[in-house]
């Protein structure tokens, strides 16, 4: 258990934490995942509108400091890459 104040309050914290950062996760790894079914069966404007929802989410993981932002980039990057290959392409 615990010894110390700080350490006793940790082990409050941390599960609210980890609850608020799966939470964040979550939902940038879904619209992730959107995106890329998007970008496999849907016309170009369903794959953009889910990639810059995707991008969206991505930046919100980032800014709170539960996604690194260099990994939430080239996340981004991957994604739009693969955009405008489609956009390209039809």
């Amino acid at each position: 258990m615990a010894n110390t104040k700080s350490a006793i309050k940790r082990v409050r914290q941390n599960p609210k934490r980890r609850l608020r950062n799966r939470f964040y996760t979550g939902r940038a790894r879904a619209t992730v995942r959107d995106a890329r079914t998007a970008m496999a069966s849907g016309t170009p404007e369903d794959a953009r509108t889910a990639t810059l929802a995707a991008i969206s989410a991505l930046d919100k993981a980032a800014e709170k400091g539960i996604l690194h932002r260099n990994n939430a980039s080239r996340r981004k990057s991957r994604l739009m890459r693969r955009l405008a290959q489609i956009e390209k392409s039809a």
